[in-house]
């Protein structure tokens, strides 16, 4: 048993990590939002609160993680739509920092960081831990940032160092703007649904599977770069068609209606390595 901490454990990947910890038997903390406590009622963990963990000083978190092994550092400014560009991905470089600051300071074991496939050179199509990173929004450069200077800074001081790249995750909890959310409420509801048409090819992943592999990777002894994906390609419009198939109502799929993003990328896929 580890003493774990974990931050964004009310959110759509954090939750499901922080419940499979408790079932394998850790001793968890979850540092999250002053308000939001009973997201985890139940859970059977520690909570410490605050209004904002990456306004939070390295003394601060030097506190914080006294007596913890492991952190699991899941939160970040995410919110669909918006957090590609947003300013917010400077604060939470920032405060990420402070929070490795901290780490050193409270003598951590192991530091867990999550990253995002954005960071590589999309045009690769087939995108391993070996892929150039080509970051092309602030989000993805923000996330290469804190992948480079931790990577160096815990190698300095001797602690374990992982950063796990997310690919295209779906599930319970999701976010309703994102693709898949969006397809079941529609298709539940009857609602027609505009699409482009559907030919680019991603990997898409259960936040269950995700976790699972997450954790894998938390209390093994893996460290650097890994890629948190499924391995293989769907295109959307197979997505869109299997999801359809649940409620049979692929009538309600308006394939074209939407033009083709020419800037997209035709393939977007990650390599897994256990």
């Amino acid at each position: 048993m580890s003493r774990i901490l974990v931050t964004g454990a009310t959110g759509f990947v954090g939750l499901p990590v922080a419940q499979q910890l408790v079932a394998a038997g850790h001793d968890v903390t979850c540092v999250i939002r002053t308000g939001t406590q009973d997201k985890l009622d139940g859970l059977g963990v520690h909570c410490v609160t605050c209004d904002d963990l990456f306004a939070q000083t390295a003394d601060w978190w030097a506190d914080t993680l006294a007596g913890i092994d492991t952190v699991v550092h899941l939160a970040w400014y995410a919110e669909p739509g918006k957090y590609l560009t947003s300013a917010r991905n400077l604060d939470c470089l920032a405060g990420t920092l402070a929070m490795a600051k901290g780490a050193a300071t409270a003598g951590l074991r192991r530091f867990v960081g999550v990253g995002t496939c954005f960071e590589y050179d999309l045009s690769a199509g087939t995108l391993s831990v070996d892929t150039p990173l080509a970051p092309a929004s602030p989000y993805a450069a923000a996330k290469v940032a804190a992948f480079t200077v931790l990577t160096s800074w815990f190698a300095t001081i001797g602690v374990e160092f992982v950063w796990a790249r997310l690919f295209y995750l779906y599930g319970a909890r999701e976010d309703a703007r994102r693709l898949v959310a969006q397809l079941h409420s529609k298709l539940a509801k009857g609602v027609p649904v505009d699409l482009t048409l559907g030919t680019v090819s991603r990997d898409y992943l259960d936040v269950e599977q995700a976790a699972q592999m997450l954790v894998r990777d938390i209390t093994g002894t893996r460290t650097g770069p890994t890629n948190i994906c499924s391995g293989k390609g769907i295109t959307i419009r197979a997505l869109a068609e299997s999801i359809a198939d649940e409620y049979g109502r692929r009538d309600l799929l308006n394939f074209g209606a939407y033009p083709e993003n020419l800037a997209e990328f035709p393939v977007i896929v990650g390599v897994r390595t256990e």
